[in-house]
């Protein structure tokens, strides 16, 4: 069972947290992996790309001229997509992306991406963020001073005022609470950082 050290805003150790072994120390399946991220990235592909049939294009329905007699080929409307400015056959209509992963598949890629960030020691646990007012330059110098990267992902599941206030204007950080943790963010961000509270929370929603 893996252990980790907690530490208080100073960066100061404070104690040890038990993490569960088959969460933060579960094989690492990359190919859970890649699809956990491939599924949430088609999940917030907008499907906004619309071109308009012949029915929604501007122009009178009116038959050009009379079908026999002319010399010239048939033709019913001005709408036609043989014609310049008439409307578009099978092209893109707003669609939902989006699909359906098992259950399964999404706590095994949780578990992989947790166990992979407490491996490669992109894992921190901080007893709390108690800070004293909402200002981003306090944050940024609590971020600092904890030596957290320039991207990381911050869990804490209290309703915690200042801290949101104060991490929600600072690039490349992102707060969250442990239910709403998914692999895509915590494989784009390099750097972890959970409350001991939002740690044993996971520990217990994804233990088999």
């Amino acid at each position: 069972m893996p252990s980790v050290d907690v530490v208080d805003l100073n960066n100061a150790v404070v104690g040890s947290l038990e993490l569960a072994d088959e969460v933060f120390g579960a094989p690492i399946n990359e190919d859970l992996l890649y699809e956990a991220v491939r599924h949430s990235q088609a999940g917030h592909r907008s499907g906004s790309a619309k071109t308009k049939t012949r029915h929604e294009v501007s122009g009178s329905g009116k038959k050009l001229w009379r079908q026999k007699g002319t010399g010239r080929a048939r033709m019913g409307s001005i709408r036609s997509p043989l014609w310049r400015h008439g409307g578009t056959v099978h092209g893109p209509q707003p669609r939902d992306y989006s699909y359906k992963l098992p259950r399964k598949m999404i706590l095994g890629a949780l578990r992989s991406a947790l166990s992979a960030k407490l491996r490669d020691g992109e894992l921190k646990v901080v007893q709390e963020f108690s800070l004293p007012d909402h200002k981003t330059k306090a944050m940024r110098a609590v971020l600092n001073g904890l030596g957290a990267p320039k991207t990381v992902l911050l869990v804490d599941n209290a309703e915690n005022h200042n801290l949101a206030l104060s991490s929600r204007n600072l690039p490349g950080v992102k707060l969250v609470s442990s239910k709403d943790v998914n692999v895509y963010d915590l494989l784009r961000h390099a750097g972890l950082l959970l409350t001991e509270n939002a740690a044993k929370k996971l520990s217990e929603a994804l233990a088999k």
